[in-house]
């Protein structure tokens, strides 16, 4: 790529294709997933198709970024814009699963209690709901969506948040690595970490396995059926990124790209992982356990 190199200026790239192909990807794969989610038989393709389109950014994306990292053609200035850019990503984030947690916060404690008879509003229970019983998991009125059974702590959950706490663990391990310039345990600290968060995605798979088919519990058991695979879907989505990411650095380790002091790359992706874990701790005590 052209654009400015002088390392005394702010690097400013050519136009790039790339976020406007983001923006396409990420739009195509949703229609198709609504679509599918709602039985029309070509929404799986229009869904596989903006999924490969979405590998397909990804790659290209990565590898422009990489190319002008290894020419040189960022100085300071450039470094403290990616770390900005970073710190506003996650933040965003934060507050897009602090939305989550405060529409399971507002109905656990407030919309629960209404329909149950308490608070000014608790009249309308005879008029609506005299049936309804204000306990948590709650399957709304009626029993929508059958008899189903809620998903405790123990068993998988427990096992996932130890392989993610353990991947916590690892990644931080890379990282001591990288400062003293040992590339043999940043390597081998990234892939403790990769397999670590594979696992934890392939064990949320069975996870859902098990809830659909013998615990009756799906995305129309109600407000706990529609909250908990939002917020542990969303999640399983972010570790599913997050291990695509930490792939992509530990190949860039292998060919020796990072140094104790160039390595923002393994920087960025070691915060979202973090993030990540902490998320999860909270979908733990607040889904799962409480």
């Amino acid at each position: 790529m052209s654009g400015n190199t002088s390392n005394d200026n702010y690097y400013i790239p050519d136009s790039s294709p790339w976020p406007i192909i983001g923006m396409v990807s990420l739009l195509t794969t949703l229609i198709g997933l609504a679509l599918f989610m709602n039985g029309v038989g070509v929404g799986k393709w229009v869904m596989i198709a903006g999924l490969l389109l979405f590998v397909f950014l990804l790659y290209s994306w990565f590898r422009d970024v990489i190319d002008e990292n290894l020419n040189d053609k960022y100085n300071k200035q450039v470094d403290t814009s990616f770390r900005m850019g970073m710190f506003w990503f996650i933040a965003s984030e934060v507050f897009f699963f602090l939305t989550f947690f405060g529409a399971l916060f507002y109905i656990r404690t407030i919309a629960l209690p209404w329909l149950g008879g308490e608070g000014y509003l608790g009249e309308t229970r005879a008029l609506l709901y005299p049936d309804f019983d204000p306990t948590w998991p709650s399957q709304g009125p009626g029993e929508m969506g059958g008899e189903m059974k809620p998903m405790g702590p123990w068993g998988i959950p427990a096992i996932n948040t130890l392989l993610l706490l353990s991947s916590g663990a690892t990644i931080t391990w890379a990282h001591w690595g990288l400062k003293v310039d040992n590339n043999k345990q940043l390597v081998n600290g990234l892939i403790a970490t990769i397999v670590l968060g594979l696992l934890f995605v392939v064990f949320q798979v069975w996870e859902y396995g098990h809830a659909y088919a013998e615990l009756n519990l799906t995305l129309g058991s109600g407000v706990y059926g529609s909250t908990f695979y939002m917020l542990t879907g969303f999640h399983g989505f972010h570790v599913t990124m997050g291990a695509i990411m930490l792939i992509a650095i530990l190949g860039r380790a292998m060919k020796r790209h990072f140094s104790a002091h160039n390595h923002f790359a393994f920087e960025a992706v070691a915060w979202y992982w973090h993030f990540v874990d902490v998320v999860w701790l909270g979908l733990f005590v607040f889904v799962y356990w409480l």
